[in-house]
């Protein structure tokens, strides 16, 4: 496994294994097998609804805890100083873990300052690692880390072939944040699996697209946590440090960015307003 350092000296994987939309009475053993395979950083979220799978399967694993990576999110609903405290330790309660490697403020909505003063305390007081943000695009990410104490060590966006967010990965790479993707596959919503450039270069390396598709983020220098119930795919997912692609294999690849999002708009008014809804 490679590791990116944070700003704050503290080593990530620069691959692992979410659990977005895994259903809770599966969690447990999709983890297991990611954990098995050798994912060693596990990302989930309070609006996940499956932190204790992801407790349980870390603590029956037999892992030394200090070699596994845990990432979790503040939803919205406990947004605030004092409701996020308290949802931080109702967190590291469901994980069964004395700490949490890395934490995210899930949305950029309601109170995020005072969700980011509960991060800083926690961080204080050693119950987090590592404090950062998920789907700050530009202007807020430079907004928040320009009036916080502790500065975001990681922020987690939509990123993969189709929307490589070139321009937040400029503003990351300043600030010294760590860019991280979600939906590096693009959730089957994108051409990823069936787009030629893709499929002539995973056919030169003889490889996958998805691999292709992994190995173009992981050498763009962006952390990856691709998902997946399925333990063949999870063993594909994982395999992609055996080879490198060109620097022209990377133009073709880089040719193909979109700009536009795959899933929904931080900036579009009814979506919004969706996130409000969820936030009750």
């Amino acid at each position: 496994m490679e590791f990116v350092k944070l700003n704050n000296g503290v080593e990530m994987p620069v691959l692992g294994y979410g659990v977005y939309q895994t259903p809770a009475d599966i969690t447990e053993r999709c983890v297991a097998e990611a954990l098995a395979i050798g994912y060693r950083s596990i990302d989930t979220a309070q609006a996940y609804g499956n932190e204790e799978g992801v407790g349980a399967a870390v603590k029956k694993s037999g892992i030394p805890r200090d070699e596994i990576f845990l990432t979790t999110k503040v939803w919205i609903s406990n947004a605030g100083e004092e409701k996020a405290a308290a949802s931080i330790d109702a967190s590291l309660k469901k994980l069964q873990t004395d700490y949490i490697d890395l934490l995210l403020i899930h949305q950029p909505f309601s109170d995020y300052y005072g969700t980011y003063r509960a991060m800083e305390k926690a961080y204080r007081a050693g119950k987090l690692r590592a404090i950062g943000i998920s789907n700050f695009y530009p202007a807020r990410f430079i907004d928040l880390q320009n009036f916080c104490d502790v500065k975001p060590a990681v922020n987690q966006i939509e990123t993969h072939l189709f929307d490589q967010q070139k321009t937040a990965h400029a503003y990351l790479e300043k600030y010294h944040c760590a860019h991280e993707a979600w939906a590096p596959l693009g959730e089957g919503r994108t051409e990823l699996f069936t787009h030629p450039v893709v499929t002539e270069i995973a056919s030169a390396h003889e490889k996958t697209n998805a691999q292709i598709a992994l190995r173009f983020l992981l050498q763009s220098g962006v952390i990856v946590i691709p998902k997946s119930v399925h333990k063949e795919r999870m063993q594909e997912n994982f395999d992609v440090f055996d080879f490198t692609l060109s620097d022209e294999e990377m133009g073709k690849l880089q040719a193909l960015d979109t700009t536009s999002s795959s899933f929904f708009s931080h900036y579009d008014p009814k979506t919004v307003e969706q996130f409000m809804e969820w936030a009750k």
